[in-house]
């Protein structure tokens, strides 16, 4: 196999939006990411990573159909999402999309693997298809079995001549069980370390974390609510998602739900904020979409230190992407922190000279040491996601680009 290239390929958020909703909706807009970009940037870039299994039915015309709607990376299942008399199957056809879409361009694409041995056969298997292909997302990922996957993954990058990466997904019982949680999570944590470069993202298999409970939360719930799962996400941002230089990002777990469910408790929208734009009816398609439970799950998402999602619906897709935008607030606020001017444009500092300063919006200070990683994540992101006009507020974002 030939040496492959990404030069001049990059992805952008909100695609479907035109000049003048650009124009009217960001201050700082969007920026194309190169698909060869710097780790941590990539891995913003990330925003709604889509499942789509293997074997539906016009698998190129999915993915090229969720692109063009606003997903920015994709992971074709051969795992969880196939049946096992359909693995030989399932993995052709991930060979053939592949090598179809190579000419084409397209989002980031992983493949989901079931086995390590996988890797080795789709990279054998693949003519064209090694130029689009982003890497793979490891199911399952424990100490034990992590170095295998791994190694082959950087063995397949020497093949095709360019990075291809990991995206451990933590998932397996000895990260829920307490008696050995902290154990596996710190053994982990010294393998990822040893492939750094090949890490691109440590994702959480919340499902199949619900699942060893016999769990299964419902649409009024956000992961959060559902304690022994909570825990491991809060493990797994403690010990992989440090911000001193030995973590990784960390993405949020799936929100399962895409059509209306029978409700027992009330909607986590409050009204007044759709009434000042006229948009009580947007509201009530949410609700009725059971997307307020997701957008309440986003939020909380942030609040413990984790970016981006796993989806499996594409109306999802904008909707966590608005959410991963920066208000202006949050702009000249990380911009006061790190002591840079309005033509910033990435998260370096001026240096760390600490203090306290009054927010510009007149309502918080801003502590420079210790908002610092903070300011440094939200710059990242408002170089991917866009930085909100100070009138916009994120709802009126949603009522533009979900269901475009």
């Amino acid at each position: 196999m030939t040496p492959t290239a990404t030069t001049g390929r990059t992805v952008t958020h909100f695609p479907m939006l035109d000049e003048r909703e650009l124009g009217r909706l960001f201050y700082r807009r969007p920026q194309p990411i190169p698909v060869d970009a710097e780790r941590e940037l990539l891995a913003t870039a990330l925003g709604a990573t889509l499942y789509i299994p293997a074997i539906r039915d016009g698998l190129v015309s999915l993915i090229e159909r969720a692109a063009a709607a606003g997903s920015v990376s994709i992971v074709i299942d051969l795992e969880d999402a196939v049946p096992d008399d359909a693995v030989a199957a399932g993995l052709h056809a991930v060979v053939a999309a592949l090598d179809t879409l190579a000419s084409r361009g397209g989002p980031l694409l992983f493949v989901r693997v079931r086995s390590a041995d996988q890797i080795d056969a789709l990279i054998a298997e693949m003519t064209t298809g090694a130029d689009i292909l982003a890497g793979f997302a490891i199911p399952k990922f424990g100490s034990s079995c992590g170095r295998d996957y791994l190694t082959r993954i950087n063995r397949a990058s020497g093949v095709i001549g360019r990075r291809l990466y990991a995206m451990p997904i933590i998932e397996t019982p000895d990260v829920l069980a307490l008696e050995t949680r902290d154990g596996e999570l710190t053994s982990i944590a010294a393998l990822l370390a040893e492939f750094r470069d090949t890490v691109l993202a440590v994702r959480i298999g919340a499902t199949d974390l619900c699942g060893a409970f016999g769990i299964r939360r419902d649409p009024d719930l956000t992961i959060y609510d559902v304690h022994p799962v909570a825990s491991v996400i809060a493990a797994v941002v403690n010990i992989l998602g440090r911000r001193d230089g030995t973590g990784f990002v960390i993405t949020g777990p799936v929100w399962e739900y895409y059509n209306a469910h029978e409700r027992m408790f009330r909607p986590l929208l409050r009204n007044t904020p759709f009434k000042e734009i006229d948009a009580v009816r947007f509201r009530t398609h949410l609700v009725s979409r059971d997307l307020d439970g997701l957008l309440r799950e986003l939020v909380l998402d942030r609040a413990n230190g984790l970016q981006g999602k796993t989806v499996i619906h594409p109306t999802h897709v904008n909707v966590v992407h608005s959410m991963c935008t920066v208000s202006h607030e949050e702009y000249v606020d990380a911009l006061a922190v790190l002591g840079v001017d309005d033509e910033h444009t990435g998260p370096e500092a001026t240096g760390d000279v600490g203090g306290v300063l009054p927010s510009e919006y007149r309502n918080k200070m801003n502590e420079r040491r210790p908002h610092r990683a903070w300011a440094e994540r939200t710059l990242t992101r408002a170089t991917v996601f866009g930085v909100t006009r100070p009138d916009v507020a994120v709802i009126e974002l949603l009522t533009t680009v979900v269901d475009r």
